[in-house]
């Protein structure tokens, strides 16, 4: 707005002015209370959006902060973030701060109680049970999930849940899965007590799964997807443990993740994939066994990620290369971290360049030392670039960070991304 012109904004009405400040960052929405006298009360009538991380200064007592900010505000609540890297705080702060009425119908909640080392993780609180009926997201980290909560959990709007470091029981997770009827995104990160997780839901579109073992504990070792009709993209999120992945129904899988070990192994229905030690491989590229068995088409998006160790085999290609050579790859994107084009990832980048026939795309993240034109001219050739099956194709060299890092993939929210792996 102009310096004289019309203020438009004060035109809106107060319910407006409201959901507009409920979209800033916690300080910045506390801030609005100065700008005019009208102002003055918005904020604490706007729908509350508290980010404990926000508030957190070099002066300390942000717990302090947070229940004020808790027993002055009159609006309804939309978000609430207790996270990780928020330490100011009690389990009994957690419990106390749930109760208020500040944040009655709740919507999105990120929960995460303090983590003390060597003690026994707390019990997560019975005052969660009261956003039962609004909560829409949710992350539950550092807690005890008791049977007596879980069993008896319905959370009817949910559409994301993360579960990060709890302690749940085998026979309680699939209670809370049932308990999720619209459930669209799950991720469960280092969480334990339970050795196998059984899929079947009728709304999931998104797993991630990462599993760090626990000593003197339970670990998770077995994934199954059962039945999951909607299940667009399943992921492995690292590349340790000892986690099995099995797939019996899914007929929308499209996008896929696993660990890079070569003793880990993925089942679709009868069949067993290895995945070998070439690759981190990122959508589509563990089911490209699957896929030329199967008689699948393969596309649209490859992300690839080197292994670092060693000089690998390509395995998969010379077993299968003449059946997948008849196939039509419908690839348009190809996305190759760390590549140092050793002879392995000359071969399988030049199959692609000569047998993706609609691609669009293909990018090669190289290291700083390698971007001379030498070593670009002479993987130009080698690649058969003047060749490309896809005439339209563009290809490009680039020392540019290009996929995104897995451990960064750590919520359901990043599960609902269109492309999750692109940066």
């Amino acid at each position: 707005m102009e310096a004289g012109g019309p203020d438009r904004i004060s035109d809106l009405p107060d319910s407006v002015l409201g959901e507009i400040i409920s979209l800033l960052p916690t300080k910045e929405g506390a801030k609005t209370q100065i700008l005019a006298p009208r102002w003055r009360n918005l904020w604490r009538s706007a729908p509350l959006n508290l980010d404990c991380y926000d508030l957190i200064t070099s002066l300390g007592d942000v717990a302090g902060v947070v229940s004020r900010i808790l027993s002055s505000h009159q609006g309804p609540g939309r978000c609430f973030r207790i996270l990780r890297g928020f330490r100011d705080y009690e389990a009994a702060n957690v419990d106390s701060w749930l109760q208020s009425p500040a944040v009655d119908n709740l919507q999105e909640l990120r929960l995460s109680y303090p983590r003390k080392i060597q003690s026994e993780l707390p019990l997560l609180s019975e005052s969660f049970l009261r956003f039962s009926t609004t909560l829409r997201v949710a992350t539950i980290e550092h807690c005890h999930l008791l049977d007596s909560i879980v069993q008896g959990l319905q959370l009817p709007q949910l559409r994301q849940l993360t579960l990060s470091n709890v302690w749940i029981s085998e026979c309680s997770i699939p209670h809370v899965i049932a308990g999720c009827p619209v459930l669209e995104c799950l991720m469960i990160i280092d969480s334990f007590s339970f050795r196998c997780l059984r899929i079947n839901s009728i709304s999931l579109r998104s797993i991630g799964v990462r599993a760090e073992y626990h000593e003197d504990e339970l670990n998770f070792e077995e994934l199954i997807i059962e039945n999951a009709p909607c299940l667009e993209k399943l992921l492995h999120l690292c590349d340790g443990g000892a986690l099995h992945v099995s797939v019996i129904f899914a007929p929308k899988l499209e996008t896929m993740r696993c660990s890079s070990d070569p003793t880990k192994k993925i089942s679709f229905g009868a069949m067993v994939i290895q995945v070998t030690k070439i690759f981190l491989l990122l959508a589509f590229t563990t089911l490209l066994t699957c896929i030329s068995m199967c008689g699948k088409i393969i596309g649209p998006k490859l992300y690839i990620q080197s292994s670092s160790s060693g000089e690998p085999k390509n395995l998969w290609l010379r077993k299968h290369k003449n059946f997948i050579s008849y196939h039509d790859i419908r690839l348009k994107k190809i996305v190759f971290k760390t590549y140092r084009g050793t002879g392995s990832q000359v071969s399988f980048v030049t199959f692609f360049v000569l047998n993706a026939r609609v691609l669009e795309s293909m990018i090669l993240q190289i290291e700083a030392t390698n971007d001379k034109e030498e070593f670009l001219a002479k993987h130009r050739r080698k690649l058969q670039l003047e060749n490309m099956a896809s005439r339209g194709a563009q290809f490009q060299f680039t020392t540019d960070e290009c996929v995104r890092n897995v451990w960064s993939i750590d919520d359901a929210r990043v599960l609902d991304l269109a492309d999750l792996f692109a940066c």
